[in-house]
């Protein structure tokens, strides 16, 4: 019988996921990586991505939602703030989700723009308000002499 990896998933609210695995991949802040059996020991952060794992020649995810991994001895354990089995995602609430934050990153860059629009309004009416206002005190001064 082969080697195998022992696959790990915790969260705060505890352990999401653990069996033994054939092979693991995950996407790390400095790359993609592939585990297998008798890997390097190695410690590293991951994006917010999908964990891979094999299984008796089944291919299964899980959502992480960024985290750490480490490797260790046969043993990949990931550490996440929250992870989803692919199986037990509501997808018409995961699509709502995504458009919520979409609506709201165009409404904060609509805002921002507005600030910044009315920066330069305030701006050009400063400059309008001091160049009438040198006018204004150049025509008194002429109407004196």
């Amino acid at each position: 019988m082969s080697a195998k990896l022992t696959l790990e998933v915790v969260t705060p609210y505890g352990v999401t996921f653990s069996d033994e695995v054939d092979y693991v991949h995950v996407k790390g802040i400095d790359g993609e990586l592939g585990i297998l059996p008798e890997h390097e020991p190695l410690f590293t952060a991951l994006q917010i991505d999908l964990v891979k794992y094999e299984k008796n020649d089944e291919v299964k995810y899980i959502a992480v939602m960024g985290g750490f991994v480490d490797i260790y001895e046969n043993k990949v354990s990931i550490l996440s703030d929250s992870a989803e089995l692919a199986e037990d995602i509501d997808v018409l609430r995961a699509n709502r989700a995504k458009q919520d934050a979409e609506t709201l990153l165009l409404e904060q860059v609509a805002q921002e723009k507005f600030e910044k629009i009315d920066k330069d309004i305030q701006k050009a009416l400063a400059r309008i308000k001091a160049a009438e206002a040198i006018q204004a005190a150049a025509a008194k001064k002429s109407q004196k002499r």
